[in-house]
């Protein structure tokens, strides 16, 4: 059987349906106004965002979605950029 679509495009399908799914989650969880119905949507969207990282690690893994080495200095500027009197990272 021919495969019509390759490891690549269902990966990616998969990864930009996981970011939607985390995105809808928060909105959801933002506005509960019931707690325990709040604490299952923060656990609901826990559970999305691993299964996003596991789907950005194998694409990474396979040089589907390459990441750049990142420049300390950069890295040091966004610390400072960010950090905004927040706890030092």
């Amino acid at each position: 059987m021919n495969q019509i679509y390759s490891d690549k495009e269902v990966l990616g399908d998969a990864l930009t349906a996981e970011k939607t799914s985390t995105g809808v989650y928060n909105n959801f969880a933002n506005e509960c106004a019931h707690d325990d119905i709040r604490k299952v949507m923060l656990k609901i969207l826990d559970e999305e965002h691993t299964i996003q990282r596991d789907v950005f690690d194998i694409m990474h893994a396979k040089g589907f979605y390459p990441t750049p080495q990142a420049d300390g200095r950069k890295i040091d500027e966004a610390r400072q950029k960010y950090s905004c009197g927040a706890v030092a990272l």
